[in-house]
């Protein structure tokens, strides 16, 4: 009996490239079930796309985008027009649009644009039409550029990440008035009268938003609603906040974001007064700074790396004509140590009268931690 033949040696520069049958069986699945993964196709079990998406990027599997080309039309590029690449939530989204995109075999092009003007969002928009891509995302939440998202959607397919709101294109919602307002509740839950906000620009959707979810949260517990003082999303800017709601007798504070949080604990820390002792701050995004801070900062947590992701299987839901309804994702309240009872303390706040409105219901749910989360 002869000895078996030696293995055939791999191609020339190393392992043979995966196919589409390498995923299928590393994924458990049919080579059918890893081809509607790949084309956006939404008659995938959730776990069984991302058992796929897993094993496309462990394989680094990459479909042949000249031959997809020329039997589907497409050139299966994905444009994104981004605002900022340098700020923790745009840049995390970008991530998570491009391991999306990858995992469906689709490349991206960004364009990042220097201001929000509808001018120079439009432009962004037309380089990407020259590109030949078939559809594109924009991370862009200034109102200024809605007419501009807008316009571009009638050339080619458009999906907001979330942010802008009224531009009547699809989005990938995100439920950020709830969390506001889940935020808030729980500084009243520990006994503080009021919440004083720190909120972003109020030509943000995003801060709009924030601020929406504190005030109904005052409101439905009949409580004074303090003038919200606005910042620009920076430390720098918190710190000026914070001083200005501290002359106002703050206990609790929400803050738009967790930079402008940190500006506020500044400003407590320096008048002589502590945190959470005589101050309780509360902030948004969760940054990875968050859980180490003197003290950890409670704040609401954003996977914003599934929020690309949900802005790309949108994106491919209207390629393939079909509608996508990743509904709307609650961000979690993560308590740490930045919160606590309320003191007995000083003069009350300033306050504006706000009407009962209809409000929006759910709230955030609370996700208790102690320390750095693991």
């Amino acid at each position: 009996m002869s000895p078996p033949a030696d293995p055939a040696p791999p191609p020339p520069g190393g392992a043979r490239t995966p196919v589409l049958a390498d995923v299928a069986e590393l994924a458990g699945v049919s080579q059918q079930t890893v081809s509607r993964v790949v084309r956006g196709s939404g008659s995938v079990a959730r776990r069984t796309r991302e058992r796929v998406e897993q094993a496309i990027a462990e394989l680094g599997y990459q479909p042949n985008a000249a031959a997809r080309a020329l039997v589907t039309r497409r050139s299966h590029r994905i444009g994104v027009v981004a605002a900022s690449t340098s700020l923790y939530g745009p840049a995390l989204t970008l991530v998570g649009v491009q391991e999306a995109a990858r995992a469906a075999g689709y490349s991206v092009t960004v364009v990042v644009v220097s201001d929000l003007l509808p001018s120079t969002v439009a432009e962004a928009f037309q380089e990407l039409r020259g590109q030949s891509v078939d559809g594109a995302i924009a991370v862009v939440p200034e109102d200024a550029s809605q007419a501009a998202v807008a316009a571009a959607d009638t050339a080619f397919p458009c999906v907001l990440a979330p942010g802008l709101d009224g531009a009547g294109v699809p989005d990938a919602y995100w439920s950020e008035v709830a969390a506001a307002r889940g935020a808030t509740e729980h500084l009243l839950s520990l006994g503080h009268r009021t919440v004083h906000h720190v909120g972003g620009p109020v030509d943000w959707a995003e801060s709009r938003a924030r601020s929406t979810g504190w005030r109904t949260a005052l409101v439905e517990a009949m409580r004074v609603v303090p003038r919200p003082v606005r910042g620009d999303w920076t430390a720098a800017s918190g710190y000026r906040a914070g001083r200005e709601v501290l002359a106002d007798g703050a206990t609790a504070v929400f803050c738009g974001n967790d930079h402008m949080a940190i500006g506020v604990v500044r400003a407590i820390t320096e008048s002589g007064l502590s945190v959470p002792a005589d101050v309780s701050v509360v902030g948004f995004d969760d940054v990875p700074e968050a859980a180490y801070l003197n003290p950890p900062l409670t704040t609401v947590h954003q996977d914003f790396t599934e929020i690309g992701r949900r802005c790309v299987r949108v994106l491919l839901g209207r390629l393939s004509q079909r509608i996508v309804e990743p509904g709307a994702l609650s961000p979690a309240l993560v308590v740490r140590e930045s919160t606590g009872p309320a003191p007995v303390r000083r003069r009350g706040p300033r306050a504006v009268a706000v009407e009962r409105s209809a409000l929006p219901a759910p709230t955030a749910p609370v996700v208790p931690t102690a320390g750095a989360p693991s």
